[in-house]
């Protein structure tokens, strides 16, 4: 009986193993399934910083994305609560057929973008969603304002975020409050940026800086 147990327990082992060996990516799913999404999008980010290519899955589960199952991925994707399945060759194939007989697509990513996110360097965190959610993911990014992209410093950067931005110079849009201590403070530090880079008003450097973006886009 013993004996018997015990090459059941090899037997038990050895396809552990097998199927160990022959899961060398994994699925990290992006539909309701998933746990936390923006903490996937930082998963697939890191992958591609250790130079990795990850295939990004459109329309199926959620948009999944396909990485290797390195130790040191499938280990940072259970620290950060990031839900995965590991998956073999077969299985992948499967996927595959699926996603060419229905509206999806394979995309194929090489490279990690590198972010700039356009924001006033006086925000705090909680004024801008878009850093929150991007630090939240565990996703680099550098934060530029109107010196650095009057300086060139867009040319650095794959990809700008822009908020609902005005670039009038103007402030009425919040005139309601000009006499609150931060709407003095931001109409100061804005006059005082213009005239430092060489511009007479506010809505000439803000013109300056649109044009900027434009060229860049």
């Amino acid at each position: 009986m013993a004996h018997f147990y015990k090459l059941i327990c090899s037997f038990a082992l050895c396809l552990y193993l097998t199927q160990s060996a022959s899961a060398q990516q994994f699925l990290i799913n992006m539909d309701l399934a998933q746990g936390d999404h923006l903490k996937a999008y930082g998963i697939a980010f890191h992958a591609l910083e250790q130079g990795f290519t990850v295939e990004w899955l459109l329309n199926y589960r959620g948009g999944s994305f396909v990485i290797p199952a390195t130790e040191e991925l499938v280990r940072l994707a259970r620290l950060r609560g990031v839900g995965f399945k590991p998956i073999g060759g077969a299985e992948l194939s499967q996927i595959y057929a699926e996603i060419e007989g229905d509206n999806m697509e394979r995309i194929m990513l090489e490279k990690p973008p590198k972010i700039a996110v356009y924001t006033p360097p006086e925000n705090r965190p909680w004024d801008d969603a878009v850093t929150m959610a991007l630090d939240y993911a565990e996703v680099p990014y550098d934060k530029l304002w109107d010196e650095e992209v009057l300086e060139g410093k867009l040319e650095d950067y794959d990809w700008l975020h822009l908020h609902h931005e005005d670039f009038t110079g103007q402030y009425s849009k919040f005139y309601s409050y000009h006499r609150m201590p931060w709407y003095q403070q931001q109409q100061a530090s804005s006059e005082s940026m213009a005239k430092r880079l060489g511009y007479p008003t506010v809505s000439e450097e803000k013109k300056a800086v649109a044009r900027t973006i434009r060229s860049y886009v």
